[in-house]
């Protein structure tokens, strides 16, 4: 995507996000989108057990559109590489190394399942979504404000547990899986509190700022 979007432009990205937990306290959210404005690519957002907020993003335009849309302490422009094969995903973003598996989707996996694409990609639907989200996975929003006076809705799509863990971060072991507690601080929302991996299309509306 190239120069900048006008104010009031809506922009549109399908794909996954994976939110994750560890023992060592670090907590992960993986973004991979197979369609966006700015063609295929994948990120990570990273919180430290000491709270700060860490953006590892492919190129400076991704850095900048997320930045800008969320708030971090710390932004790094590296290469990031999401592999999945089946049920297993591998992540390669120095200084992060990832790998988790999903396993089969429960009752709200196969309601989300069963509403059209066209309809959870509107944002109407999602501002319909939000209360019921918060009252099932406290925390999770599927509508709010982003930085730069911008909005945003989520249209979830599917939902997958996430089972199993492996990680390093700067060399570390980051332990084993762990609920994603406390909640990360990126936006006006987190991820479910269990670890797992939601099928979404996220609508950004560009604001002022």
């Amino acid at each position: 995507m190239s120069g900048t979007p006008a104010r009031g432009r809506r922009l549109r990205f399908d794909g996954w996000i994976a939110g994750l937990g560890t023992t060592s306290g670090v907590r992960i959210v993986v973004g991979h989108w197979p369609r966006s404005p700015f063609g295929p690519f994948s990120d990570v957002m990273l919180e430290r057990a000491d709270g700060e907020r860490l953006l590892l993003a492919p190129t400076p335009g991704t850095a900048d559109f997320i930045g800008a849309t969320y708030a971090f302490d710390t932004v790094r422009v590296v290469p990031v590489e999401v592999t999945v094969a089946g049920r297993v995903w591998t992540v390669a973003a120095e200084p992060l190394r990832l790998r988790f598996a999903t396993g089969g989707r429960g009752a709200l996996g196969h309601l989300l399942r069963a509403v059209p694409g066209a309809l959870a990609g509107r944002p109407a639907w999602s501002a319909l979504t939000d209360r019921p989200a918060r009252l099932l996975m406290p925390g999770v929003r599927t509508r709010g404000s982003a930085g730069g006076g911008r909005r945003e809705w989520y249209g979830a799509r599917d939902l997958r547990p996430v089972t199993s863990l492996s990680a390093t971060f700067e060399g570390r072991d980051l332990g084993a899986l762990a609920p994603v507690e406390p909640p990360v601080r990126f936006g006006f929302g987190s991820v479910p509190r269990r670890p797992a991996v939601t099928r979404v299309t996220t609508t950004v509306e560009l604001g002022a700022g």
